[in-house]
């Protein structure tokens, strides 16, 4: 039959068209379903790469203007804000593109429409029904939604519509202090706008290193961020002058009205299922709304689900992982994720980036531990480039000396924290990483010196 395949994967985000490339790479028949107009999902089209690009071309800008005279350079920038919207649409197509070449490469059906689970073995699209050995679920994620606060995508936007504005806010309130807010607050904020976070908890990043959790909260202050902590939004009230956001003290009372143009609301997602069909299959989901597994296997046989609809970080990488796994899996090979090693990247400047466990949760867990730091004012190359802010600290188990996680603020922290995991993907020790030849100058010495701190042998600082 020709609509017969060994597996149908719905969504087509960073879980769902790599399981169906590794699919396609491992001889399975393999078609990929994708409601969307392009493929990539919430991550290349509207998320990961679109902020991507606009937080590159915001940090060169505001490099230029504030950087260049300590480094004897002078020029002149302006920001054209709907010729950069363009620019980063461009670059999201050029991806898109990518993936359609990368399925008709790998042999992958792509499959436009939404798709529904009929049966075990049957997924509808728009009222065609096909036939599969196995099904995927990869429907990724939403944005979540505050009571009280609905979203146009104009005025109180979305990281979609704060990824389209076609002019500076005067004042842009951030509810959510977590890494989608940071971002796109610090897009706006390089191009003039004021920024306020409003964060219901008492600090910023809540699941990061306390000590990172800290020194970044210091560095987006100093960049001129402001922020309410402690503090919920109620609701938003809109009138001709704008938009009054009303709020009080998280613990209650203390209310508190913040006047602002734009708002962004980034306080989560939630696992997409709307209309999948899991009840046509006795498929259950948390009180979270995400598909309940094991090892990605649901309760039902043969259907399989991956990335943000599953337990886990919702992140792209993650999701990527998982669906490698799984095509592993289906095709009889031993699909695996190490949950340990999945590196996290806040990608403001300078980045912050980890890896592993930080320091409170093994404390939590009583595991024993030795660590070691590094600032990056002591490392010569970022003090050459002027990026000399943050540090680099590793953790080690106080008896094995085994890596057990990395925390870095600073620059090329996205890149930087790799070598980490790669180390402790090996679960090679802090000297293992200490004892290794880096070149100089580079600011990854800052981590081989962070690795050497854990046993007191750092040697430039």
């Amino acid at each position: 039959m020709a609509d017969q395949y060994d597996v149908i994967i719905i969504g087509a985000g960073p879980g769902g068209y790599n399981c169906a490339i590794r699919c396609g790479q491992l001889g399975l028949k393999v078609a990929c379903v994708e409601s969307r107009e392009t493929l990539g999902g919430t991550c290349l089209n509207v998320g990961c790469m679109p902020s991507k690009a606009l937080l590159h071309a915001t940090e060169l800008y505001e490099t230029a203007q504030k950087d260049f005279p300590a480094m004897g350079l002078k020029a002149t920038v302006e920001a054209d804000i709907p010729a950069m919207i363009e620019s980063k649409n461009k670059v999201v197509t050029g991806l898109t593109q990518g993936i359609e070449y990368l399925f008709k490469k790998n042999k992958v059906d792509h499959i436009r429409g939404f798709g529904k689970i009929k049966s075990k073995t049957e997924v509808e699209v728009e009222g065609k029904v096909y036939q599969t050995k196995n099904i995927v679920i990869a429907t990724g994620s939403d944005v979540a939604k505050l009571p009280g606060v609905e979203i146009d995508e104009k005025t109180i936007v979305s990281s979609t519509g704060a990824l389209e504005l076609q002019e500076v806010p005067k004042h842009l309130l951030v509810i959510g202090g977590g890494v989608i807010g940071l971002e796109l607050g610090s897009v706006w904020r390089r191009l003039g706008a004021k920024v306020t976070v409003v964060e219901y908890m008492p600090t910023i990043m809540v699941n990061s290193d306390k000590e990172i959790q800290k020194a970044a909260l210091r560095m987006f202050k100093k960049q001129g961020m402001k922020f309410e902590l402690s503090r919920k939004v109620m609701g938003v009230d809109k009138s001709k002058k704008g938009l009054t956001v009303k709020t009080e003290a998280a613990d209650g009372g203390k209310p508190k009205d913040i006047e602002a143009d734009v708002v962004l609301v980034c306080i989560g997602r939630t696992a997409y299922t709307a209309g999948l069909g899991l009840e046509n299959v006795g498929i259950e989901t948390d009180k979270r709304g995400r598909v309940q597994h094991d090892h990605w296997k649901t309760s039902v046989d043969g259907i399989w689900a991956i990335g943000d609809v599953i337990d886990g970080p919702m992140l792209a990488h993650k999701a990527e992982e998982e669906g490698v796994a799984v095509a592993e899996s289906i095709a009889g090979q031993s699909g695996h994720v190490n949950y340990g090693v999945i590196p996290d990247v806040v990608y403001t400047h300078p980045e912050i980036a980890s890896v592993g466990q930080t320091e409170e949760e093994l404390k939590e867990a009583g595991i024993p531990y030795k660590k070691g730091k590094f600032p990056f004012t002591a490392n010569s190359r970022a003090r050459a480039n002027h990026e000399a802010e943050g540090f680099a600290k590793i953790l080690a188990h106080a008896e094995t000396d085994e890596i057990l996680g990395a925390h870095i603020l600073g620059p090329l922290a996205g890149d930087l924290i790799h070598e980490v995991a790669v180390a402790m993907e090996f679960k090679a020790s802090s000297e293992d990483l200490a004892r290794t030849c880096h070149a100089h100058p580079t600011v990854s010495e800052a981590v081989r010196q962070a690795a050497m701190d854990v046993e007191d042998w750092a040697m430039q600082m």
